[in-house]
């Protein structure tokens, strides 16, 4: 028998299995009883029986909703002992705990980096492998858990569940909102305590920490631009290089990621799977259905997004994006979610 088997025969996450005798037939996923594993079948058709009765989100689990509805009621029964602040959800306390102890108690054996909950970690192996078993019935499309599946399933509806009290915006993620937010109240919860600044969000509060640990960009040998992430400069790379790995088989249309790829072959299915809530109008991407969008809110009736470096104003965000990228090639900040102009003067 290869080591490397053996190995694999007594990991503890196959002796772990032994005691769970009922199987996932979509992800393999042991479970220790057949009304658990009936449960978890839900991850992957997308059912979430539990709606709330304020907004129109719905879950999969009664205790999610249960805490889902504190969101409502600003209830925080989840204080930390060692400071004043208090939570909704106790995954936000523990996380907030990390800021006391710097407890990171479960490390991914390939790159070593650390989780507080043992699901994320689940996760995160998941980007090593490969591995994608919760899948979109829609759209087809692949998700590394079931959490991410949920927040993909809304982009299909358009709908945007948390609302501002302050101005008409919504969006897709409540991290998004809080965030939103910090623009109306000024607050800056995000505060360092090596220096004096403070930051309304963690993204830049995490950027400018960086400045203190020496931690390096990863910098194009090819340009000045720098990234803070090894994958969003290997997909910069090929914009040097004629390596276009993802290729049409219907036309000669090449492109520098899968999902631009996923996005151009609809021109060919005539796929549509983004639908207005508005008017029923259906899109081939998320961005064309937001833009689309807009023309039933009147946000495109002016331009209004202004260069801060010269005179241009343009119409939509990205096209601003682009334009700062040509004035400021040496200061781009590419995240998971949002693509993001960090002047590193200012941190």
């Amino acid at each position: 028998m290869d080591i490397s088997d053996n190995r694999k025969i007594n990991s503890p996450l196959t002796l772990q299995n032994r005691d769970k005798p009922h199987h996932c037939s979509q992800c393999g996923k042991g479970l220790s009883s057949s009304s658990n594993l009936g449960h978890h079948m839900k991850t992957h058709t997308g059912e979430r029986p539990y709606q709330c009765s304020l907004c129109e989100k719905s879950f999969l689990h009664k205790y999610e909703l249960k805490n889902h509805l504190r969101i409502h009621t600003g209830e925080k029964p989840f204080k930390c002992i060692q400071c004043d602040k208090a939570f909704s959800q106790n995954y936000e306390l523990k996380r907030h705990t990390r800021e006391h102890t710097g407890e990171y108690p479960y490390h991914c054996p390939q790159c070593s980096q650390g989780f507080i909950f043992k699901s994320s970690l689940i996760s995160h192996t998941r980007t090593h492998t490969g591995e994608k078993p919760f899948v979109c019935s829609q759209c087809g499309k692949g998700f590394s858990s079931s959490s991410n599946l949920g927040h993909h399933n809304i982009t299909h509806t358009g709908h945007k569940p948390y609302q501002c009290s302050h101005c008409d915006k919504a969006y897709l993620h409540n991290y998004e909102l809080k965030n939103h937010l910090s623009k109306h109240t000024g607050e800056k919860p995000y505060q360092c305590n090596q220096c004096v600044k403070a930051f309304s969000t963690e993204n830049r509060f995490k950027i400018h920490l960086r400045k203190h640990t020496d931690e390096k960009l990863c910098v194009c040998s090819q340009c000045d631009k720098a990234f803070f992430k090894k994958c969003d400069l290997t997909i910069h790379l090929k914009t040097h290089i004629d390596e276009n790995p993802y290729q049409c088989c219907h036309c000669d249309q090449v492109c520098l990621c899968n999902c631009s790829l996923i996005i151009h072959m609809r021109t060919h299915t005539g796929e549509k799977p983004f639908l207005c809530n508005l008017c029923e109008k259906d899109f081939p991407s998320k961005g064309s259905l937001g833009q689309h969008v807009r023309t039933h809110t009147g946000e495109n009736s002016e331009k209004k997004y202004q260069c801060s470096h010269c005179d241009k104003v343009f119409l939509h965000n990205y096209g601003h994006k682009n334009h700062l990228v040509k004035k400021n090639t040496n200061v781009v900040s590419v995240t998971r979610h949002s693509f993001e102009m960090i002047n590193l003067k200012d941190i």
